[in-house]
């Protein structure tokens, strides 16, 4: 089959150990990221299947109807860049796994990382001692500060674990199941939404992209926090409310933030408006991106490959297109 990879920024996927798995296969791996239909349209004229790195390219009903030879986007996670019904009109199979059992290690530890760089203000400090500068200020430690989870899966549960062990004081916001598991797991639960955001010296935010959690952090929550808070996002820039979070740090609440992900990426605007603020440390939506990671990922991504060249494809997401 003629197989197309997109946005391979640094050309990994050929160095891991599963792209063995589609040996016999006509590979083509683009390295750059091009969101133009027509140069995309050309590009991929004659390819069979697509392999999509997360959300890195919007896959729209204007691009599908321009791919007669396409058959399978195959891919992992979340799939709101593609048009699935389109892909369902044109006879596109879309598998996209999302299990359950994958390892939460990468965004977790990323996210700890982005926790203790901005309370220790490790950038700043760098950046200070760099142009000549000693010590720049005076951080924050960690033990006996209140951390809190918004969202209790996977990564948030490691997350809380890694807070444990730093000696904070967990405790977890969520849907009423997942406040019931922490609650079996040993952690506080806050009283309410309210209590959460006021109380918490760092927020950090685990919840997956739905219509429902769109936005689900608001202006008003961010106003409740300390002016010494941390708000941490490495899940989707989505989940707050649109243009409140440059608004509640330049109002000084929260007090700093640490973010992986953004509305629309790439960002390559260096005048990006939390860009110029000293109180955030950001980096680009490298939460995934770990050789240990990819292996897990892409191994599921051509096993998905394999069974739809066996006839058996797994993960559908438009089970339609097969009837």
């Amino acid at each position: 089959m003629k197989i197309a990879i997109l946005d391979d920024y640094f050309d990994t996927v050929r160095t891991l150990n599963c792209f063995k798995k589609l040996d016999g296969h006509e590979v083509k791996i683009w390295n750059d990221h091009i969101q133009d239909d027509d140069v995309l349209a050309e590009r991929l004229a004659d390819i069979e299947v697509l392999v999509l790195i997360r959300e890195r390219t919007k896959i729209g009903a204007g691009l599908i109807n321009r791919l007669p030879n396409l058959k399978l986007i195959s891919q992992r996670s979340v799939y709101p860049h593609i048009d699935v019904e389109a892909c369902t009109k044109n006879g596109v199979i879309v598998s996209s796994g999302q299990s359950s059992v994958s390892p939460p290690h990468a965004t977790a530890e990323l996210t700890w990382g982005l926790i203790l760089a901005s309370m220790r203000q490790i950038p700043q400090q760098m950046a200070s001692l760099k142009t000549g500068n000693w010590q720049m200020g005076v951080g924050r430690t960690l033990n006996g500060r209140t951390l809190g989870i918004f969202g209790y899966g996977r990564i948030g549960r490691a997350v809380a674990g890694y807070g444990k062990a730093f000696g904070m004081n967990v405790v977890i916001w969520a849907s009423p199941a997942s406040r019931d598991r922490a609650k079996n797991d040993g952690y506080l639960v806050a009283e309410s939404k309210n209590a959460f955001f006021s109380e918490c010296d760092v927020l950090s935010l685990h919840l997956r992209l739905y219509d429902v959690t769109a936005g689900i952090v608001t202006a008003s929550d961010l106003a409740l926090m300390k002016p010494t808070a941390l708000l941490v996002n490495t899940s989707r820039a989505g989940l707050i409310e649109l243009g409140s979070l440059l608004q509640a740090l330049k109002n000084g609440r929260p007090g700093m933030a640490a973010v992986d992900v953004y509305e629309n990426e790439p960002v390559l605007d260096k005048a990006y408006g939390l860009f110029a603020l000293e109180n955030v440390i950001c980096t680009p939506h490298i939460g995934y991106v770990t050789e240990d990671e990819w292996e897990i990922q892409f191994s599921e991504i051509f096993d998905q490959i394999l069974a739809y060249q066996k006839g058996t494809p797994i993960n559908i997401v438009n089970p339609g297109v097969c009837s």
